[in-house]
């Protein structure tokens, strides 16, 4: 049966939605420096990189909700393979607040935010800010959504659907535990939490997305109401937050409606909702940093909603981020001759790109050619140098004859000559960039 009516009974409900009236005194957030500080205080140690399973994720932060006096764990339903999907409870102010992250199973930065999140919640109480929060708004998280997908560290259930689009036909038990759990909390604010590519740019520039923002859309004409200006504001009070960390580096996520997205639809249902998408950064492989960064732009937001001081936030500040651009390639190999047996030696670029690219792990050619207008996360120039491909890389005809094709590994030695017993200068393999001998 069609859900095509909870988009329609969704917009009736947005159009006329109102929030509880909010507190009106200071706001207890501390500077960004010093809340990147209580997050290196009360980071969850147990989990040091971003590839973990759901008993491992539990293993770590379940001792502390549950042995806290203001946190509470409840089963919301099983995945496809019968792991739990727990929620978690903070507060019990007027405004709600749903933040779910993980639905992606390879998706985690921001899993990792919560967990310290909950345990500063947790182990600092008294706190002006978790008073505040506790007192303002009633918080309840799903920090793995898709724990069969984490289990495996790929982005689709186990059923190979992406829960990110199941949010109109209910077909996973994931997405039908976090419709419900929409129903029956019906939150006032949402955060939809990912991680995207980290060869994204920032607009036009050769700079990385680091931190995506998106207030969705309601429908496919881009309508702003009442609801999607206030995720807009929430998302221009994030950028501010952590502009003193990424600054340059936050983008705009492309607001296309999708109607089988949860983001679109959750804005649609009436939950001013905002998408935080997490790209790469600079030497942070296990993007610990980008986890710092979530850990402030979350506890931020929190405290804007609480105290009502989003409304004042300028909606500008969200309308010109720079779009997220387009991606990069992982390495860029320029100005070298390529010498393959049998052919004419050629000038050609070669593109790279690496099947996990934080670790720089399975370097695939991804391009061959006249590549000048690519944009790449490392360029290797080799003017006057001579490139030639391993057997591995070389993909070989019935009659014997070799060439070089897109997708084969990326190894090959860069040689001062045709000779293939010239000198060494640079060893690529698979991808990674080393000096000759």
């Amino acid at each position: 049966m069609s859900r095509l009516p909870y988009v329609f009974a969704g917009l009736l409900l947005a159009s006329c939605t109102a929030l509880p009236s909010p507190a009106t005194g200071p706001s207890a957030l501390p500077p960004t420096s010093q809340i990147t500080a209580l997050q290196e205080q009360y980071r969850v140690d147990e989990i040091q990189n971003r590839e973990f399973t759901h008993s491992e994720l539990w293993s770590a932060i379940g001792p502390i909700i549950d042995e806290s006096g203001n946190l509470e764990r409840e089963e919301i339903g099983q995945s496809g393979e019968g792991r739990p999907l727990y929620s978690v409870r903070f507060g019990d102010g007027p405004t709600r607040v749903l933040l779910w992250s993980q639905m992606h199973g390879d998706e985690s930065t921001a899993t990792m935010a919560l967990a310290d999140i909950f345990n500063f919640f947790a182990e600092s109480p008294d706190h002006p800010l978790v008073e505040q929060l506790a007192d303002e708004l009633t918080i309840v998280a799903v920090p793995m959504l898709n724990p069969d997908g984490a289990q495996r560290f790929q982005r689709r259930n186990a059923y190979g659907v992406d829960v990110n689009r199941d949010a109109r036909m209910l077909s996973t038990p994931e997405a039908r535990a976090l419709k419900a759990l929409h129903d029956s909390f019906d939150p006032d604010f949402g955060f939809n939490l990912h991680d995207q590519n980290i060869r994204t740019r920032v607009g036009s520039t050769d700079r990385q997305a680091a931190i995506s923002l998106l207030a969705p859309a309601i429908d496919s004409e881009g309508t702003y109401n009442d609801v999607r200006n206030r995720a807009r504001k929430v998302a221009a009070v994030i950028r501010n937050s952590i502009e003193p960390l990424v600054g340059g580096h936050i983008t705009q996520y492309d607001a296309t409606f999708n109607p089988r997205a949860f983001g679109d639809l959750v804005q649609s249902w009436g939950t001013s909702t905002v998408l935080i998408e997490s790209g790469g950064w600079a030497d942070d492989p296990e993007k610990q940093y980008l986890r710092q960064v979530n850990f402030v732009a979350i506890l931020s937001a929190l405290d804007a909603i609480a105290t009502g001081s989003y409304a004042a936030a300028d909606p500008e500040r969200y309308n010109s981020l720079p779009m997220n651009g387009r991606s990069a390639s992982d390495l860029l190999v320029t100005g070298g001759t390529v010498v393959i047996p049998g052919l004419a030696p050629i000038p050609l670029d070669i593109s790279v790109n690496f099947e996990n690219p934080l670790e720089r792990r399975g370097g695939e050619i991804d391009d061959i050619g006249d590549l000048q207008a690519v944009t790449a996360r490392q360029t290797l120039d080799i003017t006057g140098l001579f490139v030639h491909p391993t057997s591995d890389a070389l993909e070989y005809s019935a009659q014997g004859d070799a060439s070089l094709q897109p997708g084969a590994p990326a190894s090959f030695t860069v040689r001062r000559g045709v000779d293939p017993n010239s000198e060494v200068v640079w060893v690529v393999e698979d991808g990674r960039v080393r000096r000759g001998n």
